[in-house]
C-alpha cells in the first residue's frame, strides 16, 4: 500500500498480535516492544531463513553464540570505553536531549547521511537549516556532547569500579575473541566466516519510530576472515548477497538502495549500508564493512594472544582481514511488515487488509478452517494436529468463512483449508490462496507438500 503511515503499522501490530508496547499494563517502558505470537513466530523466520543462506548453505560459516557480558578489557580494545559515543544536543528550552544526525536525517527525510558528519559540520547543519526541537519547536541548542550508550551493570556482591561489565552493545566482539577457538577447533582454512545472531543494548537517549531505534535489538552478522588479496572481492560478494536475501523476502527493489559511505573509520577501507525507503523515509537497513586488521590486532594488543593465522601451503603467518555484514532482526522485521501490508480494494466494493508476507516467514502456513463448527471442527481438528507436526498452522471455527478468510489475511496465513463435508467423504480439502484469493482442491495428504514447495526461498 503506497502512503503507508508508521502510525499505522504501529496500531495494526498490537491489533493483531504482532508487536505490543513494552510493559503496557505499567503505562509502558519507552522505546521497549514485546513481539506477541504473530510477531514471534514472523522474527523467528526471518531469523531461520538468514541463518539458512548464510550459513547452512555456506560449508565455510560456523555459527556461535556468544556471551552477552563479556570481560570489559574486549571494550577496551575495541575501543568502545574510550570513544564510542552518540552526539547528543539539548535543547535550552524544554531540556530534551537529542541525538544530531538523527535530528538531521529525520528532517531531511533520510536525504542526508549524518552519521559520517563531524560534530562541527552537524552543528553547522542544524543551524543553517534552522532545525527546531521536535518537542516544543525552540531552536535554542547546546553545543554537541558525546554520550556514551553502553549499559553499565556490576558483577559480585559489592558494587565498585573494579566490578563494572557492560552489556554488549554490538554482536561482533564475540567472532572476533573467538576467531582463535573456531579456527583451531573446527581446523577451518581462510578464507572462513564466523556467524552468531543475538541480543545488544544501547542506552540511547532518543530512540524512536516504532522498531527501527531502540534500547534492546537484535542482530544477524558474520564476520568475514581472509586474507588481504581478497578482501575487496568478498565485500562486494556480501554487498550483492545482502540485497539478494532481503528481496527475496519479499521487499521491492525500487525501495531498495546502496548508500556508500563517504566517510570512513580511521581503520576502514570500504563501508556501504543497503537503505530501505521506510515510512519515515530513506534509513539503513544493513550494512557492510571492511574493517581490515584494526579489530584483531587490538584483541591481538589488549590480550597478549596473537590472533594471526598461519597458511598450510605457504607457511605465511599474518592477522586476517575482516568483512563484515550486520543486519538487524527487528529492523528487517519492520521493513517486511511496512513493505507487506496492504489495503486492497476487491471488486465488490468492499476493502480487505492483507499482509503479503512471504510464505517461508509468515507466521502461520495455513489456517485449517472447519466449514460448519457442529459438523466438521472434529476432522478439522485432526488435520490441523497432523499439520502442526509439519509446519505452523492456527484453527479458527468462530464465525462465518468470510470472516475467517478477512483474520487470515491480515495476519499474512497464505493457505486457508476448508474442512466439509467432501473432507469426510472422500478425503479432499479447499486450500485458498490469501493473494489470489482462488481456491484448489487437494487430497489431504497432498496439502504438505503444495505448501513446503510454495515455501522456498
Amino acid at each position: 500500500m503506497e502512503n503507508v503511515t508508521m502510525e499505522k503499522i504501529v496500531n495494526l501490530c498490537k491489533q493483531y498480535g504482532f508487536v505490543y508496547p513494552g510493559s503496557e499494563i505499567y503505562d509502558g517502558f519507552a522505546n521497549t516492544w514485546d513481539f506477541g505470537p504473530l510477531g514471534v513466530e514472523l522474527k523467528n523466520n526471518i531469523k531461520k531463513a538468514w541463518w539458512q543462506r548464510f550459513v547452512q548453505e555456506d560449508i565455510n560459516t560456523y555459527g556461535i553464540d556468544a556471551a552477552i557480558l563479556m570481560n570489559p578489557k574486549v571494550w577496551e580494545a575495541s575501543g568502545h570505553i574510550e570513544s564510542f559515543g552518540d552526539p547528543k544536543m539539548d535543547c535550552k528550552k524544554c531540556k530534551q536531549r537529542f541525538r544530531a544526525d538523527s535530528l538531521i536525517e529525520e528532517f531531511s527525510k533520510g536525504t542526508v547521511a549524518a552519521e559520517g558528519m563531524s560534530d562541527e559540520e552537524l552543528e553547522k547543519y542544524i543551524s543553517d537549516n534552522h532545525i527546531v526541537c521536535p518537542n516544543c519547536k525552540g531552536f535554542d541548542w547546546t553545543k554537541i556532547r558525546k554520550f556514551n550508550p553502553m549499559f553499565k551493570t556490576s558483577r559480585g556482591t559489592l558494587e565498585n569500579d573494579a566490578d563494572t561489565v557492560y552489556l554488549r552493545p554490538e554482536t561482533c566482539q564475540g567472532e572476533y575473541v573467538n576467531f582463535l577457538n573456531v579456527q583451531r577447533s573446527l581446523r577451518a582454512k581462510l578464507p572462513f566466516a564466523i556467524a552468531q545472531i543475538g541480543k545488544s543494548f544501547r542506552n540511547e537517549i532518543t530512540p524512536g519510530n516504532f522498531l527501527f531505534r531502540t534500547i534492546e535489538f537484535e542482530q544477524m552478522e558474520l564476520q568475514k576472515f581472509c586474507h588481504e588479496k581478497d578482501s575487496m572481492n568478498f565485500y562486494e560478494d556480501y554487498k550483492k548477497r545482502a540485497l539478494e536475501f532481503v528481496k527475496d523476502l519479499g521487499l521491492a527493489s525500487d525501495k531498495l538502495r546502496y548508500h556508500d559511505h563517504d566517510k570512513l573509520a580511521h581503520y576502514a577501507k570500504a563501508a556501504c549500508d543497503i537503505q530501505y525507503k521506510f515510512p519515515i523515509g530513506w534509513e539503513e537497513l544493513n550494512g557492510i564493512h571492511h574493517r581490515g586488521t584494526w579489530d584483531l590486532s587490538r584483541h591481538s594488543e589488549y590480550s597478549g594472544k596473537k590472533m594471526e593465522y598461519q597458511d598450510p601451503e605457504t607457511n605465511e603467518k599474518f592477522i586476517p582481514n575482516v568483512i563484515e555484514y550486520s543486519i538487524g532482526a527487528d529492523r528487517l522485521a519492520l521493513a517486511i511488515l511496512c513493505q507487506s501490508y496492504e489495503e486492497e480494494a476487491l471488486e465488490d466494493g468492499t476493502t480487505r487488509e492483507v499482509m503479503h508476507f512471504h510464505p517461508y516467514i509468515a507466521p502461520y502456513k495455513a489456517a485449517i478452517l472447519p466449514l460448519v463448527k457442529k459438523f466438521h471442527s472434529e476432522k478439522a481438528k485432526e488435520v490441523c494436529l497432523e499439520l502442526a507436526k509439519i509446519f505452523m498452522v492456527t484453527y479458527d471455527e468462530t464465525g462465518s468463512i468470510g470472516k475467517r478468510y478477512r483474520r487470515q489475511d491480515v495476519a499474512g496465513t497464505p493457505y486457508c483449508i476448508t474442512i466439509d463435508d467432501e473432507t469426510i467423504n472422500n478425503g479432499t480439502v479447499t486450500v485458498r490462496d490469501r493473494d489470489t484469493m482462488k481456491q484448489v482442491t487437494l487430497k489431504i495428504e497432498e496439502v504438505p507438500s503444495y505448501i513446503k514447495d510454495k515455501m522456498k526461498i
